[in-house]
């Protein structure tokens, strides 16, 4: 049995279904064939309920024999330090990953959390679509001349930021023939595929627990 387990909520609503971020570690794991095992923590009362491990009270974290990580992009670094297949083991390829796996934190879901709250909440013009406009058109020139974005191979970077540009919205913002052919290369992989599946059938049967 794997020290590998991932935690995550035992049951969130439809909307955010698909996009749980404990999605990035199963995802990873998968890519890296690391075994690994689902908890969970009860959605009601998430705020307080689990604050000894996460002290913002959100999901995912990691915990791995003695280790335990909160924040997904913590996470995906500790993983890839585990497998080659998700980031190069020499030292240009590792700094060249760790480099586009921050970028896709700092310097894009930066913006795009933000612009995607305020649009849900019925904000549709702000002063945050110029600065995504603006970011999106940087990251579209970097794709335009790339296949992936680190050592010349998928990396976990590739992961994460295709999972922070493949919502709904994001994928209408504008016209980025680049970036959206980069994310349907990088979610059309199988270990994207199944975990996904595994999160909406984990968050399907607790459906029916809860009813």
């Amino acid at each position: 049995m794997s020290d590998l387990t991932i935690w995550t909520y035992d049951w969130v609503p439809e909307m955010p279904r698909g996009f749980v971020r404990d999605l990035r570690l199963r995802w990873a794991c998968r890519e890296a064939s690391l075994g690994y095992r689902i908890a969970t923590v009860p959605f009601d009362g998430r705020e307080a309920n689990h604050r000894d491990r996460q002290p913002f009270g959100q999901v995912p974290y990691l915990s791995d024999g003695d280790v335990h990580i909160f924040e997904s992009g913590a996470c995906l670094l500790h993983l890839a330090r585990q497998s080659e297949a998700l980031m190069p083991r020499d030292s240009v390829g590792e700094a060249d990953t760790i480099q586009w796996l921050f970028a896709a934190l700092n310097s894009i879901e930066i913006v795009t959390v933000p612009w995607l709250f305020l649009r849900f909440s019925g904000h549709a013009d702000t002063p945050l679509t110029t600065w995504l406009g603006s970011r999106l058109t940087q990251l579209e020139r970097v794709l335009d001349s790339r296949e992936w974005l680190a050592a010349d191979r998928f990396t976990v970077a590739d992961l994460l930021m295709a999972d922070v540009l493949r919502g709904d919205p994001l994928k209408t913002f504008a016209d980025r023939p680049a970036t959206d052919a980069y994310v349907e290369r990088v979610t059309s992989r199988a270990a994207f595929q199944r975990a996904h599946e595994e999160q909406l059938a984990q968050f399907a049967r607790a459906d029916a627990d809860r009813a």
